[in-house]
């Protein structure tokens, strides 16, 4: 599984496709919180801390998360590569894992460079310093978790088809029904209770409660649980291209 991970990993820097994830998600981030005049303007806050960043970020990764793994499993179905990764002495579950891992450590490494914001924003509070580091740090976490869940989702979007168009289009989907569709949902729930039922569904309801800046158990557990469907999912697609 080591060497499969590390392939995927190389695929993407190799190519063209992982700095280019990278350098629209750094490119957007930046416009959007140092340059334009918008209400996610981090200089133009009343108070120092990173939030409007971390209300963006989720939107950029409902369209760049899927546009990289929209390749994961349908371009080997394309290809006819599959096949011959299904022979390998690995498990299908180490081929789904390894390429799922590829994913969340690019999405890291897309992630690391916005630490230069909380850098900034801690000495551009007044005084030097006035920024909740607890929160941020629980944010930076959440935001990790959210885009591992988008490239699970994304996974198995994939292995639904061999077509990369259908792939990414349908990851943008499920991930937009599992961020915001479901929370617009439980607003229009008129049945008492339900509209928490239904929110506590949506990735956007655990994001939130993270951001924060407390961990909780179940936020962790429901995260962990979604990745774990959709991985599982994945796989069992997997498994019927073997028949």
């Amino acid at each position: 599984m080591r060497a499969l991970f590390l392939k995927e990993i190389s695929s993407f820097l190799s190519s063209i496709i992982g700095y280019v994830f990278i350098l629209i998600y750094l490119i957007a981030s930046g416009l959007f919180h140092w340059i334009l005049s918008y209400n996610t303007n981090l200089l133009e806050g009343s108070t120092a801390d990173l939030i409007p960043f971390f209300n963006m970020s989720p939107v950029i990764f409902l369209i760049l998360i899927p546009a990289i793994t929209m390749r994961s499993i349908a371009e080997e179905r394309r290809t006819g590569t599959i096949e011959l990764l299904l022979t390998r002495p690995i498990s299908d579950f180490q081929l789904i894992f390894a390429k799922y891992l590829a994913g969340v450590a690019l999405v890291f490494v897309a992630i690391l460079p916005t630490l230069v914001y909380l850098v900034s924003m801690y000495f551009l509070g007044k005084p030097a310093g006035n920024i909740d580091l607890g929160a941020t740090f629980t944010s930076y976490v959440g935001l990790l978790l959210l885009g591992a869940a988008f490239v699970a989702i994304g996974m198995f979007a994939s292995a639904l088809t061999h077509s990369q168009i259908v792939a990414f289009i349908l990851a943008m989907f499920l991930c937009w029904v599992f961020y915001d569709g479901f929370e617009l949902l439980g607003n229009f729930s008129q049945i008492g209770g339900l509209d928490y039922l239904i929110k506590y569904i949506g990735i956007a309801f655990h994001y939130e409660a993270i951001k924060k800046g407390v961990i909780d158990t179940s936020d962790l557990l429901y995260f962990m649980s979604l990745n774990a469907l959709f991985l599982v999912a994945s796989l069992t697609v997997l498994k019927s291209l073997k028949k």
